[in-house]
């Protein structure tokens, strides 16, 4: 039922509320325990690859340029979620002003394309060092590896834009109860007193020019990849053709798994049980720069060694 200007007016919401995780609100000090761990470990195992390719001249090649590339933006996935996540499960701050909500949810949402995108260019990178080994270093220049983070970044700025706009022209009724511990488009957009189509087509025009298209390239890639590596005569240059890509096909699965699980219960699942949801959007955020310097650190020999050195000395 429909609700009429006055009764409207005197719903309206200044704030939005944010969610830890329900049922279990008596325990969430010591859910932030493992939660702090969590950022402290992504934080600086991050940190620990940015500086470790800045300052080990044998990596300044290609593969490590865009891998920091991706520990900068799983460093910035941390640090724009950590406020509000670490606020609910400490001092059970939960309240969140519409201004602060739209930043925090362009900022996600740029930085989640944007590792997409890089993605998208470490499969590049790895279709070019396999099928065009002699063409490697023409190829990817420190130019062009510059323009494909600037182009990155600014496909994922020009589509994320104008999410706040459209959003903040709403007014919010209710509890303005958010089922996440920090903001999303497909989240708050659902709870507007008004119609949301324009924002539901255009939230997914931006999910399939983006991840939709980074994936089924990056898939493409890896067909090429596959084809000329079995092509190799020699059984122990196949594997170890196929083992410079594992580090890379790990980083793909720990991105697009819970990014589109949970696009996809967002948009289509609204029966899942709201703990799912939560699980998922914590999945979503926390599990990728978590790994990505773990995974990495074990399987890349020059950063494993220098990480080992640092330790050791």
């Amino acid at each position: 039922m429909s609700l009429g200007p006055l009764e409207s007016s005197s719903n309206i919401s200044s704030t939005f509320l944010l969610s830890g995780i329900p049922g279990l609100e008596h325990m969430h000090i010591w859910i932030s325990i493992p939660l702090c761990f969590i950022y402290l470990v992504s934080i600086l195992g991050n940190c620990t690859i940015l500086f470790i390719i800045k300052t080990e001249p044998s990596l300044h090649e290609p593969m490590y340029l865009f891998l920091s590339m991706l520990a900068v933006t799983d460093l910035g996935l941390s640090l724009c979620t950590l406020p509000t996540v670490l606020g609910i499960f400490w001092i059970g701050a939960r309240d969140i002003g519409h201004d602060a909500c739209f930043a925090q949810l362009f900022f996600i949402h740029c930085l989640s394309f944007l590792e997409s995108s890089v993605l998208l260019s470490m499969a590049f990178d790895r279709f070019v060092a396999i099928c065009r080994p002699l063409h490697y270093a023409s190829i990817l220049t420190n130019t062009v590896i510059g323009r494909i983070g600037l182009v990155s970044l600014g496909r994922s700025v020009a589509l994320i834009f104008p999410l706040p706009f459209m959003l903040k022209r709403f007014s919010y009724c209710g509890s303005a109860l958010l089922s996440h511990s920090y903001c999303l488009h497909q989240e708050v957009m659902k709870l507007a007193c008004a119609d949301i189509k324009a924002n539901s087509i255009y939230g997914m025009f931006v999910i399939v020019s983006t991840v939709g298209v980074d994936s089924l390239l990056i898939l493409f890639s890896y067909v090429l990849i596959l084809r000329t590596v079995l092509s190799i005569a020699s059984r122990a240059e196949r594997f170890k053709a196929l083992n410079t890509c594992v580090s890379h096909i790990c980083a793909v699965l720990l991105f697009y798994t819970p990014m589109i699980g949970l696009s996809i219960i967002h948009r289509f699942g609204n029966k899942a049980p709201h703990l799912v949801q939560v699980i998922m959007g914590f999945v979503y955020l926390l599990a990728p720069p978590l790994m990505n310097p773990i995974v990495y650190s074990v399987k890349t020999k020059q950063i494993r060694d220098r990480v080992a050195h640092a330790f050791c000395c």
